[in-house]
């Protein structure tokens, strides 16, 4: 399919557990995808380099810079992006412990910040406060000496550890 001059495909996502079917160019990136096509601002587009971690969301439960990938490489995979993690009423363990912590200033970072510490979490329970620091370690934040985000790590990973203690889960 073309539009003008451009050539277009259909793409379907899966993401935050709602497919979604669009014609896009092909070149159309993740990143402007998630925000243009489907509205869902909360995947910022900082240096559009893969550099800032910004835009980072999760491709199979994975950390990907977003602005780094084309939309149709997406198919088949499982998206999650910051808004799938939680909602203002029941916030997800990373965002908790981002409240508890003092762990966001200005917020432009943040969400990147919490797609990556949510699947850090998932292969690491029981981070100490220097694996934290390595996790993020590839998302830039101008606002914060990071202590607090590090700290926010830490105190996420325990309250994933009570949730799963309250129900019971093992895995």
């Amino acid at each position: 399919m073309t539009m003008g001059s451009a050539v277009t495909v259909e793409v379907t996502l899966s993401v935050n557990g709602v497919s979604h079917t669009r014609t896009v160019e092909p070149r159309r990136l993740l990143s402007d995808f998630l925000r243009h096509d489907l509205r869902l601002t909360g995947t910022h587009v900082g240096c559009e380099h893969g550099v800032c971690g910004a835009c980072t969301v999760l491709v199979d439960g994975q950390p990907m810079r977003s602005c780094l990938m084309f939309a149709v490489s997406a198919q088949e995979h499982l998206i999650t992006t910051v808004e799938g993690l939680g909602t203002q009423d029941a916030m997800g363990p990373v965002q908790q412990a981002f409240v508890e912590c003092h762990g966001l200033q200005c917020g432009f970072c943040t969400p990147g910040f919490v797609t990556t510490i949510t699947a850090f979490i998932e292969e690491n329970p029981d981070p100490t406060l220097d694996e934290a620091r390595e996790a993020i370690s590839g998302n830039l934040c101008r606002c914060t000496g990071y202590q607090n985000i590090c700290k926010a790590v830490v105190r996420a990973a325990e309250i994933k550890r009570d949730l799963k203690a309250q129900r019971g889960d093992d895995t």
